[in-house]
């Protein structure tokens, strides 16, 4: 097993590596901004390094930095955690060529399901449903325009080279499909320095529905069942659970049987998740893969039993994976509500010093959190707190259960997301599972779900 490894990332998800190597008896080492000298990371780690000031590019995402700290610490791996360079090819063939193992899969492998056009080319091949779309990336607004009057409107303009809604532009009328084009392509070249674009029909009312992998070195594979993803604002998750309420037992087994068929036959190891569309008539299309550990792993791993992340440094490290195809069982329901340091009405970032935290506690709730009283929540970085995890025997339960786990949750000093999130799980559609991505746009449309939200943060303490 591996004797230390160098986690290249801050926040809960660094606490979540850190416990699990030293359940595994592997020493750590954190790494940190100047800003984060005083993170929990930073005090639970064996060691730590500081790589720069605050800004990611001088620090999480500085390649150099990082792989100085694993040198001078003598760490035999890296693990990236989610964010930052988690999916950076280039960073793992750097630790490949300095001989630390990159705990994720082969850098080709990043680089592959990097790219969104080559993606698709590949999911196709491996036999995985596609929504009609263009097979590479557009040259211009012309070509968009061929393509979208073959597939028909609405279509997606979609960015080739990232993701997360960021240089994606819905388009319901060809009138609009020039100016769309050059605003998707500006932000695309904003966000990931990349212009290219491609294009989709775009699915009216979907669920966004993701299926967990695990692959060793073996030629082993698995799936862990789906996640719900579709509670959503700006293709941002707030809201995940396991099981879905929209799968039947021979869907999951359907979608389940063409992600692992289709792994093998792109030699994927890791961890990693596949996300699909999944329209009204219960059709699934492949919109995209994450070769990483997924934020929302927590739900996967109630409902199953399974450690995501120690499984991960597992094989990373060669192991066989533990489980075959036939131990995993889902066990009752989970759910996980993202608290952010964010207003709850408009979703803007609220930095600032927490001036008092209470975490909510009992049975089958957990905390990944990063966070505690007289922390300073940073504007450097993304607005995640902590994720609220519960799990019940029944769905109706753990609604019960997480209504219950956010009235207790206590957070001074900042606004946070926990009203919305009070709000949300009040919802009949979500009480009955009868949702899709647009939820969040109708509860905030909706005069119910406005007085809701009103009341949830007049409730809040």
């Amino acid at each position: 097993m591996f004797k230390k490894v160098l986690i290249a990332n801050r926040g809960e998800i660094a606490l979540r590596v850190i416990r699990a190597c030293r359940e595994l008896g592997i020493a750590t080492v954190a790494v940190h901004s100047t800003a984060d000298s005083n993170a929990l990371h930073v005090r639970f780690a064996d060691e730590s390094v500081c790589i720069g000031p605050p800004p990611s590019k001088e620090s999480y995402l500085n390649i150099p930095q990082l792989l100085s700290a694993a040198e001078i610490t003598r760490a035999d791996a890296i693990h990236p955690g989610y964010g930052f360079l988690s999916e950076n090819a280039e960073f793992a063939e750097v630790c490949e060529s300095c001989k630390i193992r990159f705990i994720g899969p082969r850098p080709e492998m990043l680089r592959l399901m990097g790219n969104k056009v080559r993606a698709r080319k590949a999911a196709l091949e491996a036999g995985m449903p596609l929504l009609p779309g263009s097979p590479h990336v557009l040259k211009d607004a012309r070509e968009a325009e061929v393509f979208a009057k073959e597939i028909g409107f609405p279509v997606i303009l979609k960015a080739a080279a990232g993701g997360g809604g960021k240089g994606m532009k819905i388009v319901r009328e060809p009138s609009v499909l020039a100016q769309a084009f050059s605003t998707a392509a500006a932000e695309a070249v904003a966000s990931f320095n990349n212009g290219d674009l491609y294009i989709e029909r775009y699915v009216e009312k979907p669920r966004h529905i993701e299926i967990q992998i695990a692959a060793d070195e073996h030629g082993n594979i698995i799936h862990l069942g789906e996640r719900e993803c579709s509670v959503q604002r700006r293709h941002q998750k707030l809201i995940e659970e396991s099981p879905s309420p929209a799968l039947t037992p021979e869907l999951r087994a359907e979608m389940g049987r063409v992600s692992v068929e289709a792994m093998r036959k792109l030699r994927y190891n890791n961890v990693g998740t596949i996300e699909y569309l999944l329209d009204e008539r219960g059709q699934f299309y492949f919109m995209e893969m994450n070769t990483r550990i997924q934020v929302e792993h927590p739900v996967t791993e109630l409902v199953t039993g399974v450690d995501l992340v120690r499984e991960q440094i597992r094989m990373a490290y060669g192991h066989p994976l533990r489980f075959k195809q036939e131990d995993i069982q889902m066990r009752g329901a989970a759910i996980e509500c993202r608290v952010n340091a964010e207003d709850p009405v408009t979703f803007a970032p609220w930095p600032g010093k927490i001036t008092g935290y209470s975490v909510p506690g009992g049975y089958g709730v957990r905390v990944d959190s990063a966070a505690y009283e007289n922390y300073t929540v940073l504007p450097h970085y993304d607005s995640l707190l902590s994720k609220l995890i519960v799990h019940a025997e029944d769905r109706p339960t753990a609604i019960r259960r997480m209504q219950r786990a956010l009235s207790e949750y206590v957070v001074e000093g900042i606004r946070t997301n926990i009203p919305f999130h009070r709000a949300a799980l009040a919802e009949e559609s979500f009480q009955e599972g009868n949702y899709d991505t647009r939820f969040v746009e109708r509860l905030l449309a909706s005069e119910t779900g406005t007085h809701r939200l009103k009341k949830a943060i007049e409730e809040t303490p």
